[in-house]
């Protein structure tokens, strides 16, 4: 019998900034694939993803783990580099992370990695977008991973995965498919960089409240029947597959749970309109829109973006 080709192996670096690490938690309860399935076993046929450096589940610390951070970095082979929550560029500093305990500034090592990275995947709205700490005052500077490399130059790959907390089939999937078919075209970006296989169209297309919406029946306080729509629904703005996929394997999501949908995977949030629990001004309504390849998307009048804080 042939030999078994050998597996391809592909570091990953998992960074984590200005966040809650929630994401961290959503990849870890995984459904299928698990996370043990990713890391453990072969991602794609072929294909091993090594996650060499994650601050929250590594066992390594202190020294020890920034030693493999660094091994990885100046290594040959090429690397994924995924960031969780958004780059304090005010509040960079991190004591006792460098190179035999120095001082290591979280903004500039960022950019270093993004450089060398074969890809960078940002996962969470913080790291998409600046997402709840770069609303205002943001004193900390916090911004997204997409600005920072703007900034510094960087033109490394990048993907937004948005949500707080992303799917984690959305981050799973994605990683398959960058070692199944290459990293995506750009046709099969968003404006926003998120791959339109998972927020190509609105999460209004298929809520299960759609047809009270559209009959004007809207529920006045939480638990009514009804469009959540006046207790500030962002269902119509928001660009996610959660009314299909749902959350934790498949049970629930923010609809069924009687809450109205927060706008967690938009660039907006979570600013989008006056506030998480407000209905947006009917002369804000969103025109929905056909693109070029044929998607329906949300054209919302006015600046709803994070405040860029003193």
């Amino acid at each position: 019998m042939p030999d078994k080709p050998a597996t391809q192996e592909y570091p990953a670096i998992w960074l984590q900034g200005a966040g809650c690490s929630g994401c961290s938690v959503s990849v870890l309860n995984a459904v299928s694939p698990t996370i043990g399935q990713l890391i453990l076993d072969e991602a794609a046929p072929g294909k091993h993803v090594s996650l060499r450096f994650h601050p929250t589940v590594m066992a390594a610390t202190g020294t020890l783990a920034v030693e493999v951070l660094l091994g990885t970095e100046a290594g040959d082979e090429p690397f994924l580099l995924v960031l969780e929550g958004s780059v304090p560029t005010r509040i960079s500093k991190i004591a006792g992370c460098g190179p035999d305990g120095e001082e290591m500034d979280f903004t500039e090592h960022f950019v270093e990695l993004a450089r060398k990275a074969m890809a960078v995947v940002a996962i969470g709205d913080c790291a998409a977008f600046g997402g709840i700490p770069a609303s205002g005052p943001n004193l900390a500077g916090c911004r997204s991973a997409r600005e920072v490399m703007s900034a510094h130059g960087v033109t490394t790959p990048l993907i937004n995965l948005g949500g707080c907390p992303a799917h984690p089939d959305w981050f799973m999937q994605t990683v398959a498919a960058v070692l199944l078919y290459g990293l995506p075209e750009a046709s099969q970006l968003d404006a926003d960089l998120r791959p339109k296989w998972f927020y190509g169209s609105l999460i209004h297309e298929h809520c299960p409240r759609r047809a009270d919406f559209d009959a004007g029946k809207f529920a006045k306080a939480f638990g009514e029947p009804g469009c959540m729509y006046e207790l500030g629904c962002k269902g119509p703005y928001t660009h996610a597959d959660c009314p299909r996929r749902k959350f934790n394997g498949g049970v629930n999501w923010c609809i069924d749970a009687g809450s109205p949908c927060h706008g967690c995977a938009e660039a907006e949030f979570p600013n989008l309109g006056p506030g998480l629990y407000r209905k947006i001004d009917v002369g804000s309504l969103p025109r929905i829109e056909k693109a070029a390849d044929g998607s329906l998307q949300a054209v919302v009048p006015g600046p709803y973006g994070p405040s860029e804080g003193a």
